[in-house]
């Protein structure tokens, strides 16, 4: 059976940190289960307060090519947020990842860096939430429901990492993961359109996951 091993480490351990971990915890094993390999973050939560946003339920698996990414974001809208999507602004998450190859005595090598992002709209017309997704080709899912919505923005679903190829076996790996959220722009001339709802632009504490593949 082939089982890869994974650490965690400090959650806000970022890109060009070594991930220096807080604990050694006990080796949590993937086992191979209908062709996937799933890793599931066996870390604690960020240290992070009740309503700060949050990166949870984090997995790693593989499809039969492709090293996947799932998470969610936990907290990650507030009301002002939400009345501001229904008076025009729209909501959008960038999710940024990082996949490093660690060595011991060099710096880490950087394999992947990309970004992924959701956008979250109002139809005023269709009385209907529209969510827009990068990683999906600008793929766009329309629903009246706002927990639906809320669910479409915040998780990732196996989005692509890297081609299995570009691994090398056994050798240590970690994936660098934060998410940031922020309101987007109306387009020109419509910006007095829609009554000044304001939040902060603000993101998630960095989350590293170690593996071996």
């Amino acid at each position: 059976m082939l089982l890869l091993s994974f650490l965690p480490t400090s959650p806000n351990a970022g890109p060009g940190r070594s991930g220096e971990m807080l604990m050694k915890l006990p080796l949590v094993r993937l086992m191979l289960l209908c062709g996937l390999l799933r890793l599931v973050s066996g870390s604690p939560a960020p240290a992070a307060g009740d309503r700060d946003p949050a990166i949870k339920d984090i997995i790693v698996t593989t499809s039969e090519n492709d090293l996947l990414l799932f998470a969610t974001v936990r907290n990650a809208f507030t009301e002002e947020m939400l009345a501001g999507v229904r008076q025009g602004l729209p909501v959008v998450f960038t999710f940024r990842m990082e996949l490093v190859k660690a060595r011991k005595l060099w710096l880490d090598i950087t394999l992947v860096e990309s970004t992924v992002t959701h956008t979250l709209t109002w139809d005023a017309e269709g009385q209907a939430y529209r969510v827009a997704f990068s990683e999906e080709d600008g793929r766009v899912v329309t629903t009246t429901s706002l927990d639906e919505a809320r669910q479409l923005m915040t998780e990732l679903n196996g989005v692509k990492v890297i081609t299995l190829d570009q691994l090398v076996p056994d050798a240590p790996y970690a994936i660098h993961f934060k998410v940031t959220l922020k309101k987007g722009s109306l387009p020109l001339g419509l910006g007095a359109l829609a009554p000044a709802a304001v939040w902060g632009d603000f993101e998630t504490d960095w989350r590293t996951i170690e593996f071996r593949y």
